[in-house]
């Protein structure tokens, strides 16, 4: 259900100079009256301001956008504008943090105009939340102007006050997996003209948090975040093979949202639903079909089968291996990927890159998808598959068309690689098929995203992070390293982040096994990941014998990849989190460490009134030196309860609280 009211609220647009159809300054305050956005010129141009609880968080920060036809947009302009409206919405979301949202904002539309020249018209939309703000350019149709217009700057200025802590992935370049490790720096001492991937954390003084991203990216470049002297602004991702253009626009044309989400605590903006609330509503009528859960990955694990299994390969042998492990233990989805380092399809490439004959649609010798299918269907379980992206989006009609046929319930598109405009429109478009054809979506080497889960929930979940595939050949992804992203990257939304390890093992254990890898961290590190993390598609990712008969593989079959309610209970970025998640009337706390032990506190306060069953894994005694083994304990719980946790080095803690069963 979608329901959004618009009530008129005039009483928010104060004019300090200026006719009120020209005014010079305006002013819109989030619906609580804790956060304020102004909206100015001056000689320089059009600029705006942002304070929370009264303190100044962006002071003049500039609106700058140029095209091709007529350069930048004239810094002598005339402002108006129109009534500020309260947006009042709820909506029901399928991927998310939150399965029912309310929001209320207030909304106003400034319209600019250059006084000399061509006397062209842009409208900047701000819309103001009680957990952040955004704005956006709305270019109209207009007789002094072409039809079509190319976008060549938009070098929007984020001018944060305060010298805060900066947590941010810096890149080399616009071609990125957006995979790295995150540097967490005051902003004085970022590097200067370096790309930084967003969201990007900024960590005021005193207790104040802003995270800066995109929502509703469609039609437009990707969006980036530099420090150019000394203040940050934002730079466009080019549309491939010339650097000047950066968006091709049809007018009437918009930007994607500029956000800056803003809390006091840094739980609320990891609670905060601001991206979702921003997107366009749901495009897909018939629902039913979608199924969000848990997956297999047998390439993280090299492919291991048992002994027994005759001639192991791509074949119905091997992949049934995984469908009948699925079955028995409640997990949703098979991934059907490669084996021997040969993908499942028809592929003349090498080292997984598509060949000139490449053919997505068609299986190698061998392998009879149409079996695999129907054989896992009778099981319950679901079968999906990867591919290259550069093989299927040549075929993709095709290849959709035919997957529905054999009965393929979603897969993982890889190595894009990019976020200019024409890759965000090519995974719009592959969205929009994989719909048509009841086709869930895992984009993997991709960007960030910012909110389509909401217009489009057949998107599960995004990479766009380092992860834990990186254990099959590096030691990069260590507990500090998990500690950073859902700070930054899980702000976005479902951060797919390849689950499942149950090979654990301290910095000094950790050796590189491309088959079987091992993990750094305890086993309950890893449990609380499933919690920490939001991941529509959560993988299982280790091969069967990992799993079976081990301690806290039973948490890991049932914790569930989408949720009704979130709510942080403790957190400091980089450092800790705890999390409590809902679905029915099941609540799941996760909690994570960095390298360092800790002891922390769980009040359960957000439990609602009765008795609770709590069933807790913690991390073994310090003294047990295998980081497997955990201890598992049954406890009567209320929501005047405070579960004390010591969290070892990095160590973690997983609790399922259900009503006490009578």
């Amino acid at each position: 259900m979608y329901i959004l009211k618009h009530f008129p609220l005039c009483l928010f647009l104060i004019v300090f100079s200026g006719s009120a159809c020209c005014q010079k300054t305006i002013n819109i305050s989030s619906p609580n009256q804790q956060i304020k956005f102004t909206l100015g010129k001056d000689k320089e141009g059009m600029f705006y301001k942002v304070s929370f609880h009264s303190v100044l968080i962006a002071d003049v920060s500039r609106l700058n956008i140029s095209f091709k036809e007529g350069g930048a947009f004239s810094p002598n302009v005339e402002l108006s504008a129109s009534n500020t409206e309260r947006l009042s919405e709820d909506y029901d979301l399928i991927i998310g943090k939150t399965s029912r949202v309310h929001s209320e904002s207030n909304d106003v539309v400034i319209h600019a105009t250059e006084k000399a020249g061509l006397k062209r018209k842009i409208d900047v939309e701000i819309r103001v939340f009680n957990d952040g703000v955004a704005f956006r350019y709305f270019i109209p149709k207009q007789d002094q102007w072409a039809t079509m217009v190319s976008v060549t700057d938009e070098t929007d200025s984020f001018n944060l006050t305060q010298n805060p802590v900066t947590t941010a992935l810096l890149r080399i370049n616009y071609t990125t997996s957006h995979e790295g490790l995150y540097t967490k720096v005051p902003l004085s001492d970022l590097k200067s003209d370096t790309l930084m991937d967003m969201p990007v954390l900024f960590e005021y003084p005193k207790g104040i948090y802003v995270a800066i991203t995109e929502a509703a990216l469609h039609d437009y470049a990707g969006m980036y975040l530099m420090k150019h002297n000394g203040v940050l602004e934002s730079r466009l991702s080019p549309i491939p093979k010339q650097t000047e253009i950066k968006v091709k626009a049809t007018l009437p044309h918009n930007s994607p949202w500029r956000v800056m989400m803003i809390s006091d605590r840094v739980g609320g903006l990891i609670e905060s639903n601001i991206l979702t609330n921003l997107s366009e509503p749901c495009k897909i009528k018939d629902l039913s079909w979608l199924k969000p859960g848990k997956t297999t990955f047998p390439w993280w694990n090299g492919d291991v089968v048992p002994d027994s299994i005759n001639a192991p390969g791509n074949n119905y042998v091997t992949n049934m291996y995984y469908v009948d492990f699925c079955a028995k233990y409640g997990i949703e989805y098979h991934s059907v990927v490669e084996y021997g380092l040969h993908e499942w399809y028809v592929n003349d490439g090498a080292g997984f890159q598509p060949g000139p004959h490449a053919d997505p649609s068609k299986a190698v010798p061998g392998l009879d998808m149409q079996q695999i299918c129907d054989s896992a269907a009778k099981r319950g379980v679901g079968i999906r598959v990867w591919v290259h992206f550069y093989a299927l989006y040549p075929k993709l009609d095709e290849t959709f068309a035919q997957y529905e046929k054999w009965g393929i319930k979603g897969l993982m598109c890889d190595f894009m690689d990019r976020d200019d405009q024409e890759m965000v429109n090519m995974q719009d478009e592959i969205l929009q098929k994989a719909a048509q054809h009841h086709l869930h979506i895992q984009f993997h080497g991709a960007y960030k995203p910012t909110g389509e889960s909401r217009t489009w929930p057949n998107e599960f979940t995004r990479e766009g992070t380092l992860n834990y595939e990186n254990d099959k050949w590096s030691d990069w992804v260590t507990p500090d390293a998990d500690l950073n992203i859902p700070f930054t990257r899980m702000l976005a939304g479902s951060t797919d982040y390849h689950l499942g390890g149950f090979r654990a093992a301290s910095p000094a254990q950790f050796k590189i096994h491309y088959t079987r890898p091992f993990i750094i961290g305890t086993r309950c590190h890893m449990l609380g990941m499933y919690v920490v993390l939001e991941n529509a598609l959560g993988m299982v990712c280790d091969d069967p014998v990992a799993y079976i008969n081990q301690p806290g593989f039973e948490f890991v079959q049932q914790i569930p990849t989408t949720w009704d309610e979130t709510h942080v209970i403790d957190a400091k970025a980089g450092e800790w989190l705890s999390i409590a998640r809902r679905k029915g009337n099941d609540w799941y706390v996760g909690a994570v460490t960095n390298h360092q032990s800790r002891t922390i506190n769980n009040p359960l306060g957000f439990l609602p009134e009765g008795n609770y069953t709590a069933e807790i894994y913690t991390d073994a005694p310090a003294s047990d030196p295998n980081l497997n083994h955990l201890v598992k304990e049954v406890k009567n719980v209320n929501r005047a309860t405070v579960l004390s946790t010591l969290l070892a080095e990095g160590g973690g803690m997983v609790m399922h609280l259900y009503p006490e069963r009578k």
